[in-house]
């Protein structure tokens, strides 16, 4: 019995000291990867950032990142070392969404990112931007935050997928021009023709239809609620009147 017990213990020392082993050597291999896969991203993002600064123009006194029909559907974080840029122009890049640290690039006054496949502005996007071109992307909806870019003078969001307009919206002193146009909005705002061809009333007229689906969606969803609160009474046969 006494060999049996030391010959048990022994065994069982040994199977400790390789499971300690096997372990150990696990975690450095954990390590190891770990380390290659950091490698790799730091290197990628060099990368990337490499090509990201070989699309940098001067144009105008104004420093934009230009790219047209390249793959770019994500941005790396890298580029917020380029946090000169006033302009971003993005075209057909197959962009799937604006990086949500864009709100870090306080230069920043143009953002065109027309014809991608954005499907969100993202909650915290900048106050600086004077100018806004989504035109020709995936979006559905607009956060209210939308309303927290005091600064925007210009917005097109035409040719998306947006079925409302945020009553927020107008409260937005500063748009001059606002195009919703190709937009499966859920109300029909008719208003007449404009016959001015000048410039900055074809501006405001854009403005008036906005303006005016606002406040048609508000009086309509007073409708709705004003009959969801309607109260019901019962007369002395026992129907509702």
């Amino acid at each position: 019995m006494t060999e049996n017990a030391v010959c048990t213990g022994a065994v069982n020392a040994v199977k400790e000291v390789w499971e300690e082993r096997i372990k150990k050597h696990n975690e450095d291999v954990k390590r190891e990867k770990e380390f290659q896969h950091k490698l790799v991203r730091i290197w990628e993002e060099r990368v990337n950032l490499t090509k990201l600064r070989e699309k940098v123009i001067r144009e105008d006194g104004r420093v934009i990142l230009k790219i047209e029909k390249e793959e770019w559907k994500t941005l790396p974080s890298s580029l917020l070392k380029l946090n000169q840029l006033q302009e971003w122009q993005l075209h057909r890049t197959g962009l799937l969404k604006i990086p949500e640290f864009i709100g870090r690039f306080q230069n920043l006054i143009v953002l065109d990112l027309s014809r991608n496949m954005i499907s969100e502005i993202p909650q915290g996007i900048m106050h600086s931007l004077h100018t806004l071109w989504l035109q020709r992307n995936e979006l559905t909806c607009l956060p209210n935050t939308i309303s927290n870019m005091r600064n925007l003078g210009t917005l097109v969001l035409s040719n998306n997928k947006l079925q409302d307009i945020p009553g927020c919206m107008a409260g937005m002193a500063s748009l001059r021009f606002v195009n919703f146009r190709d937009n499966p909005l859920r109300l029909e705002i008719t208003l007449p023709p404009c016959e001015n061809t000048d410039a900055e009333e074809q501006e405001l007229f854009g403005l008036q239809f906005m303006h005016a689906y606002i406040q048609e969606s508000q009086k309509t969803d007073d409708q709705v609620k004003s009959l969801t609160t309607l109260p019901i009474s019962i007369n002395s046969n026992g129907y509702n009147s």
